[in-house]
């Protein structure tokens, strides 16, 4: 049987006088696989922020596994977010004076969870996306899908339960998207990880399961 892991209700955002949620209701399964739609500035990626804990609902309601994250104070979201959420964007973020693998583990000595076992899931990570011959090198020194393979490999170190991801393949010539896309899906299938993609490109939702469309805020499909 379907579980749902998140649950968003009634929820509405304002940044000034622009709404950017309205009133938007929707629920993912635990384990489901997801691509969010719809025009620029349609609400997809603030509701993707809300879900991740990277900002808060002015309105409504955000379940996360039956915790309501309204009610988190700074410092418990900042836990949340980095033992539950992995996150991938559009742009990966990665420090150019450190190294690959450096940056790699940078969350999990911030996290202070057991290095060796995050080095060998990352060293099984590497391996899988075929850029063990990287992890030396630095950002700077890498071609766009490699740097995007490194920040998945990133985003998913700490066993996440939640891999959020803004418009991951926005970068991304038709071959890299389509090698990013693949990877996305295996590995969140092969760990029960919820995946939410915010995507504009039609070719990538279509891969998804479960599609969302939204306009002004809300969700239409």
């Amino acid at each position: 049987m379907s579980q749902n892991y998140i649950e968003i209700q009634t929820v509405a955002k304002h940044y000034g006088k622009v709404k950017a949620l309205n009133g938007a209701t929707l629920a993912f399964e635990k384990g489901g696989q997801y691509a969010l739609t719809g025009a620029s500035g349609s609400g997809k990626s603030t509701l993707l922020y809300l879900i991740g804990g990277l900002d808060r609902a002015d309105e409504g309601s955000v379940l996360v596994d039956g915790k309501n994250l309204n009610t988190f104070n700074d410092e418990e979201l900042a836990k949340y977010r980095g033992n539950e959420v992995g996150f991938v964007f559009q742009f990966h973020f990665l420090l150019n004076s450190l190294n690959c693998i450096d940056n790699i583990l940078l969350p999990s000595k911030i996290s202070a969870q057991n290095s060796k076992e995050v080095e060998k899931r990352v060293a099984d990570l590497a391996n899988q996306l075929g850029v063990s011959n990287l992890l030396e090198k630095y950002p700077y020194q890498l071609s766009g899908g490699e740097q995007q393979r490194i920040n998945i490999i990133r985003a998913l170190s700490l066993k996440p339960k939640l891999l959020l991801c803004d418009e991951p393949t926005g970068n991304l010539d038709s071959n890299n998207t389509e090698i990013v896309v693949n990877l996305l899906m295996k590995l969140a299938s092969e760990n029960g990880t919820t995946l939410i993609v915010v995507t504009h490109d039609r070719s990538v939702a279509s891969r998804f399961s479960h599609q969302v469309e939204m306009k002004d805020g809300q969700i239409v499909h």
